[in-house]
């Protein structure tokens, strides 16, 4: 019998689709290690299981996820992001006709801003946790154990006992983050993730229209110290034998002083590691670009999105499209890879804005920088998708999802698709609600997805046809081997053995 007071499911998976295999990519679950530690902190038994370590053959099956939810404590939280909220809410489901009384909490950034359509249409999830968890899970959880209102909580969305849908106020920031405890690391085999990432602060204040990340936080940052950071950093080496770590935050060069301090800190530690970070175009420049070098920082990631200063300007991004050519050009002279990230797809995106990205995209390539451009994912936070939807069809494509968007069944070639019937109530699931899945549609798909897909194929950015058979492995992404989903360069277990200080 479980004697724990919560289960924490970690459903945050990437498996990355290839033309000819499937890469399994393991990482390390921060943000639910982050809340466990929370919750063990206030006195809580925590039962945590990363769904990512499964051994089915099927890891998608919905049948599996509740599986392995096997003697789970009597309350459960289901983490996921929005690749995988079909499946969260589906196996939520199952979970729930098979254990109708556990208390079942959705979290995580997957539901953001679709949480009340989530309890409107879907009776079996009880509660909505958003925003930080490390306060509400706590609060959330004593609450459910003394049966006391939740009313009182602030950050949740939930069902009361007449079916009204309420929301709480929204909870405040954390502001200091060093106030924030390391993850529960002992939850978990380090050794076993091929993927170290770390945090170094939280949201991101830029108005780009297409991404969800400001939204999300409130369009505000908050940070950790240098020698915050730092710590984690050796607890990761000293208990995996951690080389290699990428910071995943988008806003890690938002201050170039900090970045300089954060340089010297590092060599002064004597911690002989490598890492990998993002760079905004109008916020690195060559001295914190020498300085990350010098210090073990071996890739830079650019999210220049488009070569067209008309795009650049829609999507506000708040740089030129020659910007990005100087300052990814400066970067490649320094860094042993450069990544310049690029999505496609906009639907106010002419043909002439397209090319003049597929321009710039060849040219960086040649170069030296590596190029991996993404088909646009409307997620329903955003500017783009609230600011478009009804201006242009939405249309379903289960052959051509989004990289960030994967299913698990599919088997495709990014035009032919072969879904197997007993995997089709699935399809059907997210077509139906397009109004909360809305990240696995186009808009538009054949005057502004397909002729621009068939540019990049021309380009060798993505398979030509001919080349690009369906693979017969039942899980994965769409993401061809001459691009990658966003997670693809965040290995690091491989890449770190051929890495050394001069």
């Amino acid at each position: 019998m479980n004697t724990a007071d919560i289960t924490i499911l970690n459903l945050n998976l990437l498996y990355v689709r290839y033309v000819d295999f499937v890469d399994k990519e393991l990482h390390v679950p921060l943000g639910s290690l982050y809340l466990t530690k929370a919750l063990e902190n206030a006195g809580f038994k925590v039962d945590f299981r990363d769904y990512q370590l499964n051994s089915f053959d099927e890891p998608f099956d919905i049948d599996n996820i509740v599986a392995y939810l096997a003697d789970c404590a009597p309350i459960v939280g289901f983490s996921c992001m929005a690749n995988l909220l079909p499946f969260t809410i589906l196996a939520m489901k199952t979970f729930k006709e098979l254990f109708p009384e556990k208390f079942l909490i959705l979290g995580g950034v997957g539901s953001k801003s679709v949480e009340e359509k989530i309890l409107k249409k879907f009776p079996w999830v009880n509660c909505i946790a958003v925003g930080e968890g490390e306060k509400t899970g706590p609060e959330l959880t004593a609450a459910i154990k003394s049966g006391t209102d939740l009313r009182n909580i602030p950050g949740l969305f939930f069902r009361d006992s007449d079916g009204t849908i309420v929301q709480t106020p929204a909870r405040g920031r954390i502001k200091d983050l060093n106030d924030i405890p390391l993850p529960a690391f002992h939850k978990v085999d380090l050794r076993r993730y091929k993927g170290y990432g770390m945090m170094t602060s939280r949201g991101c204040p830029y108005p780009c229209t297409f991404c969800s990340v400001a939204p999300i936080w409130g369009h505000q940052s908050t940070f950790r110290s240098n020698e915050n950071i730092i710590a984690e950093m050796k607890v990761l080496h000293e208990q995996a034998g951690v080389k290699l770590f990428l910071f995943q935050d988008e806003f890690f060069v938002s201050s170039k002083q900090k970045v300089l301090s954060f340089c010297d800190e590092l060599e002064k530690s004597g911690l002989r590691v490598f890492w990998k970070a993002f760079g905004r175009v109008d916020l690195t420049d060559r001295e914190m670009m020498e300085a990350m070098a010098k210090t073990g920082c071996v890739e830079l990631r650019f999210g220049i999105e488009s070569g067209s200063d008309r795009i650049l300007s829609l999507t506000k991004k708040g740089f030129s499209a020659e910007d990005a050519i100087k300052k990814v050009s400066e970067a490649i002279e320094i860094f042993r890879r450069v990544d310049a990230f690029y999505m496609w797809g906009f639907p106010f995106e002419s043909m002439n804005d397209f090319n003049q990205t597929v321009f710039q995209m060849v040219s960086l390539r040649m170069m030296g920088a590596r190029i991996l451009p993404s088909l646009l994912c409307i997620l329903p936070q955003t500017d783009l998708y609230m600011e478009n939807l009804g201006k242009y069809p939405l249309d379903f494509c289960p052959e051509l999802f989004p990289e960030y968007m994967i299913t698990g069944h599919e088997t495709s070639s990014l035009s032919k698709v072969s879904i197997s019937p007993r995997h089709q109530p699935i399809y059907d699931f997210i077509q139906g609600n397009p109004e909360i899945f809305p990240g696995f549609f186009h808009m538009d798909l054949e005057r502004n997805v397909l002729p621009k897909l068939a540019v990049l194929k021309r380009f060798g950015f993505y398979p030509s046809d001919e080349k690009a058979e369906p693979t017969t492995e039942s899980c994965g992404a769409h993401s061809p081997k001459t691009t990658a989903a966003p997670g693809l360069a965040t290995r690091t277990i491989d890449e770190a053995k051929g890495l050394s200080y001069q």
